[in-house]
């Protein structure tokens, strides 16, 4: 007995070596792939490059309706309100998001296959080439359309066509997560799925669903309507595709800060993730409740009977409940992490938590953010509230503070640490004081302009206008003002970006070399087991199905019946 012992006692010195190899294979498992940081880092260049130009055309838009600048060679102000609104609203979110699922699901369910892989570059070099396309006829002045790019408006078809292609490489790049997904299933059976996959997968069935309606209105509509093969279309039918993807998009934005606060923030202050099924399930009610709502954007239109705008409102509102959920759980990981510190007093727990690291409180200050931005939303949504502000610059100003506060100052603290963790650089001390002079500058702007954009809307001033169209002694003397914060405001934020750009390229190119950790929460002792019901994907998605098709298919046949005359002008409308 005592020779057998012998025989399997581990020498000591060949104990350390396995703990050393045993921690080597962690760290290798907890660092994304370097070929997937490659797919996820060219992501991100141009997600900083559309930052920097959006950047500028905002600048100068902020600058011409203080009544102090006139635009230069000829460009239009209109020009750079669609360049401002698609850099910023479309490629810098779109890219921005995509490389950080792809670092989140390499990170969480392991490296891509190259297989999987070659779909992530496909939809990258799509993506590319539509928005070089896409920026072209802009800058040529062929694409002047808004952000929204609805008829009546019309762009050359090559816009359309570049959109198109953008949609197109986004639904290659969901394959790739779809197909990644699967193959952990695969090899977990019986397991819940990694919470980061998880959401990233939610995510993107919401971009796909919701892309179909603005891919129809472009492929079926805008693009043979610009090419001259058809004369006219039903507007009605447009606008109504176009807000059927134009609600979830404020979604797409909003998810993946939703999980970089739910999974990636616990970690980063040296707590826990209060529970996984609570997140999980606010993923899936925003998934039910995001989609059918795009008739509250419409409110003010003719054409769709209120009875349906009134059911598309409440199912609207049903929105609340995700969101305080969210609200609650991270509140309530925050007062556990204080608490587990030594806390005392019913917000004792606020001193605790780590207001020096830029990784938290940046993105802290865009959760904040979303309070007065989601109270905002409430007017949106209300029908006669939302006759009051429907078409002023009331509605700019609210989603410059969600979109642009909440959502792009999240993007920003995960930036800081996942830019050197993809380029194996470190995320240093000065670089950090640096990106609380960022965040902090960005905050200032946004309260500035967002402040003053929803006081001048409340006082008329309209939306997608330079102001001085309208003239009138009393309309300047009550809109200037304003005018002049909104200037204030976007030329703090401007310097805000150049400190973000030379905080990227430091992160990409010159910090220390070093292991960046991707932090990666974990759940709560106490927690309840997650439930196998949330990765049931029959069930969720016939639900969000059954929820379209009661939304929009009477409706639908409503707007293309009855249309008026000489809006038709096409068969299958």
């Amino acid at each position: 007995m005592l020779k057998e012992q012998a025989n399997i006692k581990v020498d000591r010195r060949d104990g350390k070596l396995i703990n050393a190899n045993i921690t080597l294979k962690q760290k290798a498992e907890e660092k994304v792939d370097r070929r997937d940081s490659k797919l996820a880092m060219a992501h991100f260049y141009m997600a900083f490059i559309a930052l920097a130009l959006g950047g500028l055309a905002g600048l100068l838009q902020v600058l011409v309706r203080s009544g102090k600048f006139v635009l230069p060679a000829g460009i239009g102000y209109y020009q750079i309100l669609t360049v401002h609104g698609v850099l910023l609203g479309l490629v810098l979110t779109i890219f921005f998001i995509i490389g950080f699922m792809v670092s989140s699901v390499s990170r969480t369910s392991g490296t891509f296959t190259s297989r999987q892989r070659t779909f992530g570059w496909i939809g990258y070099w799509l993506k590319i080439i539509g928005t070089i396309i896409a920026a072209v006829m802009i800058l040529l002045n062929e694409a002047t359309v808004l952000f929204t790019f609805y008829a009546p408006l019309q762009a050359h078809f090559l816009f359309y066509l570049g959109l198109t292609l953008v949609i197109v490489g986004t639904w290659f790049d969901s394959a790739m997560l779809y197909m990644k997904y699967g193959q952990w299933k695969k090899a977990n059976p019986g397991q819940p799925s990694p919470l980061l996959t998880f959401m990233t997968v939610i995510t993107f069935i919401m971009w796909d669903v919701a892309t179909i309606g603005v891919a129809t209105t472009v492929l079926f509509q805008l693009l043979p309507w610009s090419l001259g093969i058809i004369d006219t279309i039903n507007i009605g039918v447009s606008r109504t595709l176009f807000w059927y993807f134009g609600h979830p998009l404020v979604y797409f934005w909003l998810l993946p800060a939703y999980m970089a606060w739910y999974v990636i923030i616990p970690k980063i202050i040296g707590g826990k993730i209060f529970s996984d099924a609570l997140a999980r399930m606010s993923f899936i009610l925003l998934l039910l409740f995001s989609i059918p709502v795009g008739f509250h954007h419409q409110l003010m239109e003719p054409g769709i009977d209120p009875a349906w705008k009134f059911l598309q409102v409440v199912l609207t509102f049903l929105v609340v409940i995700p969101s305080m959920m969210t609200a609650f759980s991270l509140f309530a990981t925050f007062e556990s992490f204080g608490r587990s510190k030594g806390a005392k007093g019913l917000f004792g727990w606020v001193k605790k938590l780590p207001w020096g690291d830029a990784r938290f409180t940046i993105p802290f200050i865009g959760m904040l953010a979303f309070i007065p931005g989601g109270a905002g939303g409430i007017v949106n949504a209300s029908h006669q509230m939302n006759q009051v502000v429907h078409n002023t610059i009331w509605i700019t100003g609210h989603f410059h503070l969600t979109a642009a506060t909440t959502v792009v100052l999240t993007f920003f603290g995960i930036a800081y640490w996942l830019i050197p963790h993809l380029t194996g650089r470190v995320f240093t001390k000065k670089l950090n004081k640096i990106a609380m002079i960022q965040g902090i500058t960005w905050t200032i702007g946004m309260t500035f302009m967002s402040g003053a954009m929803h006081a001048a809307g409340l006082l008329g001033a309209p939306r997608r206008s330079a102001f001085s169209e309208y003239g009138g002694a009393a309309q300047a003397a009550e809109w200037i003002p304003y005018q002049i914060a909104q200037a204030v405001g976007g030329s703090i934020l401007f310097l805000s970006i150049i400190l973000m750009l030379y905080i990227f390229v430091n992160l990409a190119f010159f910090a220390p070399k070093g292991e960046q950790e991707f932090p990666v929460g974990e759940v709560a002792e106490h927690a309840e087991k997650t439930p196998m019901v949330f990765d049931n994907w029959k069930l969720w998605l016939g639900i969000t199905a059954a929820l379209i098709l009661f939304a929009y298919t009477l409706p639908f046949i409503d707007l293309i019946q009855n249309a008026p005359p000489g809006a038709k002008g096409y068969k299958f409308w």
